[in-house]
């Protein structure tokens, strides 16, 4: 795929990632701004379990105290994506662990012209920050950068950009507003705050370490100012990549195997499910290589679920709980027998479990890309706790992608009252900017 993730050799008696292999490093940038890589220092060879101590006295202390060649990064300090590409960072990513989703709608008086002068200021940033420089600020302002992240390398930093579907009337583009950007039916367990659903402009941070997601966040936001506002925000985490003894598909907070089924980068018909084909002559025609992401925050009724036992929750889902297999046998990654029955004559795999009626066999071979982060925040005002996913899916047609499937999930999903549906949004998302372009470019300069 476009968006690679390049890796730094990770020193002698270092812990390494076993979420991927070393690969080679990126030298230290020099100019105007100090470069993260270039403040990072050692511990004694600690690596990826090891802690670096920093003198206070803000930066410029903070980088006099370090050491003139600086060390080789950890290896999920130093991996690294790419901005540039056919397609954005963040959709084929693999899973980070710390996330922000974060909605805007454009100012009173911003139309086109101060929403592209935006996305060039936003892109900008996201090549400075995810090649692991400080954020310098884009064309059309001086930007700042906060010194969060200054002793940190790129640790997987994605930054992704979306436009909603009010964006277009917004800035004059309604002629080029995607069919596919319709709203989305209603379905049974949406209980929506408008608040926190939709938006003008949707932007997707992503990375391993929390401060160095943090700081891309200030920095959007920052940009921002007097072009666009916060219209919702939303943090999320996943398992940092290492924690595990091997690589691993991740867990949702109640405790299942979350992901299993998602159609892989190597599937034949990978780039027809998730992003959007060559349309000249069309409205669509700029969203070439671009996808649709829908977002909906998804709260589990965990003190519910809590109660239920193993043997009961894995009925509900239709897998293993301890290994995510099917309950008709095998490991995760065997084909579930959906016809197979017990000695009791009932199907092993319930009619209303969750994987079933999700699976692309039961919905017409409907599929999506899914990238979920978790979250939790804090206890509600009904003193459960307030906790659940970030559902993030990719498709390229939403109407071909999330819709069946919901539909089919909303008639008798046995994971249905369990869950409850809370927040969301459509957005379509670009595809990449080559050298010299900006996000949306094709759409907003045309």
């Amino acid at each position: 795929m476009s968006n690679t993730r390049r890796q730094a050799p990770v020193p002698t008696g270092a812990g390494t990632d076993t979420a991927g292999a070393p690969g080679s490093a990126a030298p230290a940038e020099s100019g105007a701004g100090v470069s993260r890589r270039r403040l990072l220092g050692t511990a004694g060879a600690a690596g990826a379990t090891g802690l670096v101590l920093g003198a206070g006295g803000g930066a410029a202390g903070y980088a006099a105290t370090r050491p003139d060649e600086p060390t080789a990064l950890t290896a999920i300090g130093a991996t690294e994506a790419m901005f540039h590409g056919k397609h954005q960072p963040g959709i084929t990513t693999p899973l980070q662990a710390r996330g922000h989703l974060v909605a805007f709608d454009l100012a009173k008086g911003a139309e086109r012209k101060e929403a592209a002068a935006l996305m060039r200021r936003w892109s900008a940033v996201a090549k400075e920050l995810m090649a692991g420089r400080p954020a310098a600020g884009g064309p059309d302002g001086p930007g700042h950068d906060t010194g969060v992240a200054l002793d940190a390398g790129p640790s997987s930093l994605t930054i992704t950009f979306g436009f909603g579907r009010t964006f277009f009337a917004r800035t004059g583009l309604a002629d080029r507003l995607p069919a596919a950007l319709d709203p989305l039916p209603a379905f049974s367990s949406d209980h929506l705050d408008a608040k926190r659903s939709h938006g003008d402009l949707w932007v997707q941070i992503g990375s391993d370490d929390a401060l160095v997601a943090f700081h891309a966040l200030r920095a959007i936001q920052k940009e921002a100012a007097g072009t666009a506002r916060v219209r919702w925000q939303m943090n999320g985490f996943n398992r940092t990549p290492g924690a595990t003894a091997q690589p691993m598909t991740a867990r949702n907070l109640m405790g299942q195997v979350d992901g299993t089924g998602n159609p892989k980068p190597t599937d034949d018909d990978f780039a027809r499910r998730v992003f959007v084909p060559a349309s000249p002559g069309t409205p669509e025609e700029w969203l070439e290589g671009g996808s649709y992401a829908v977002v909906r925050r998804i709260r589990m009724l965990l003190d519910d679920w809590e109660k239920l036992p193993v043997d009961r929750q894995e009925r509900v889902i239709g897998r293993r709980k301890a290994d995510g297999a099917p309950l008709s046998g095998g490991t995760e990654t065997t084909a579930m027998d959906l016809d197979k029955a017990g000695p009791d004559g009932r199907l092993v795999i319930p009619d209303n479990a969750h994987a079933r009626i999700s699976s692309p066999e039961e919905n017409g071979g409907a599929a999506m890309l899914r990238r979920p982060f978790s979250y939790h925040d804090g206890i509600a005002q009904d003193g459960t706790v307030d906790a659940g996913l970030l559902f993030v899916c990719w498709q390229a047609d939403p109407f071909r992608g999330f819709v069946p499937v919901q539909r089919k999930l909303d008639r008798g999903d046995a994971l249905s009252p369990f869950i409850r549906h809370e927040a969301s949004a459509v957005f379509a998302v670009p595809g990449g900017a080559a050298e010299g372009e900006y996000v949306g470019q094709r759409l907003l300069d045309s």
